[in-house]
């Protein structure tokens, strides 16, 4: 029996750099950049995963998160 893969459209999540980093500790500045954020209203566009809902969660105070 052949099983196929359906190819499911990922869900996009526009987020919104709101806060600064100064004074905050390193795994949050690290979680900042490897989004690809950095400055304040940078915003960027990715793919809804649950790595990525993990590291908004840990950065939830910093950024501001819309669906598209």
């Amino acid at each position: 029996m052949l099983k196929f893969l359906t190819v499911k459209k990922m869900a996009k999540i526009k987020i919104t750099q709101i806060r600064s980093i100064i004074n905050r500790p390193k795994s949050q500045k690290a979680t900042i950049a490897a989004l690809g954020l950095g400055k304040i209203n940078r915003t960027v566009e990715k793919d809804d995963s649950p790595q990525l809902q993990g590291m908004i969660q840990k950065i939830s105070h910093l950024v501001k998160v819309q669906e598209v």
